[in-house]
């Protein structure tokens, strides 16, 4: 169960993901909150794509990080990565988690209140 809270999260941390600007020449997109690239984030997504959750947007698209100081470094493309987007099963499993948690304390609330009533 571990494992599956850690993908619904990073499933949500997907989600938030914006395109923050587009430089130019070359269409290169700044993307804010973006995953950090992570063995267990490229686990997970592997999952995530398999399940059918996600799907690549972009292939081997260059890929950097700014400095500290949030400028853009000499050399801003080092690596290279995927550019993943949720799929509508991405965001069912993430609307039906909460779903299925206010549902769970809905009938919390309910049992509470027959054995609340059942002691009166």
């Amino acid at each position: 169960m571990k494992k599956e809270r850690e993908i619904h999260k990073m499933l949500v941390a997907l989600s938030k993901q914006r395109v923050a600007l587009v430089l130019q020449p070359g269409n290169v997109w700044v993307i804010e909150k973006a995953l950090p690239l992570t063995e267990k984030n490229e686990a997970h997504l592997q999952t995530c794509l398999m399940r059918g959750w996600v799907e690549v947007l972009e292939a081997n698209v260059a890929s950097g990080k700014l400095n500290e100081d949030l400028t853009i470094p000499s050399d801003p493309f080092t690596t290279t990565s995927n550019i993943y987007r949720l799929t509508d099963s991405g965001w069912n499993h993430i609307h039906q988690t909460h779903l299925r948690n206010l549902l769970g304390l809905f009938a919390t609330v309910m049992a509470l209140g027959v054995a609340v009533i059942g002691l009166v």
